[in-house]
């Protein structure tokens, strides 16, 4: 039998907090992570599209989102895996997979979303949470569409940590403890 090496999938909307808990716990632990956007925007460059592009194409055809998602399965259940894979759809995945690892699924709410996003990009608030809302629906949408995942099903996930009102370095904790070592 194959040993995988994947021993955390961190999943949460965009302004959850997902990449500063990956750099946190890689930094801790030494180590290796994967954003899946970083397949998006290897994709996006392979083909000599912009992200925005890239994006708009997706939209358009929804098998380039199955061929990404097809390639992030890939990774994930190899014996090469990192040791963190941060995605919208890890947790999905490695529980689909009946991959053995802790499944992290950070939950804030669209304001809080909104007023992260507006901190770090700037913008207005109400801008920032119509955003916010209309992205998270598209999203969950497409995953429907795509998989049959409906994006409120949190039975995927061993660990939902509600982000609303405690710091990154409180999250960082409660992951920590859970994974324990």
């Amino acid at each position: 039998m194959e040993i995988i090496m994947l021993r955390l999938t961190v999943s949460g909307p965009p302004g959850s907090g997902t990449s500063t808990l990956v750099d946190k716990i890689c930094q801790s632990r030494d180590w290796t992570s994967l954003n899946g956007g970083e397949i998006f925007r290897n994709e996006a460059a392979n083909r000599g599209l912009s992200v925005v592009q890239f994006s708009a194409l997706c939209k358009q055809d929804l098998e380039v989102d199955r061929a990404l998602d097809t390639k992030l399965k890939e990774i994930i259940s190899s014996k090469n895996s990192p040791d963190v894979v941060e995605s919208r759809l890890s947790g999905w995945w490695a529980h689909q997979l009946g991959l053995d690892c802790l499944r992290v699924w950070i939950s804030v709410s669209d304001e809080e979303r909104a007023r992260r996003i507006q901190n770090r990009e700037g913008g207005d608030f109400t801008g920032r949470l119509q955003e916010s809302r209309q992205r998270q629906a598209d999203d969950n949408q497409r995953y429907l569409e795509l998989y049959g995942i409906d994006m409120s099903d949190m039975a995927p996930y061993n660990l939902i940590v509600d982000a609303d009102n405690i710091d990154a370095d409180e999250v960082f904790r409660l992951v920590s403890d859970e994974l324990g070592g």
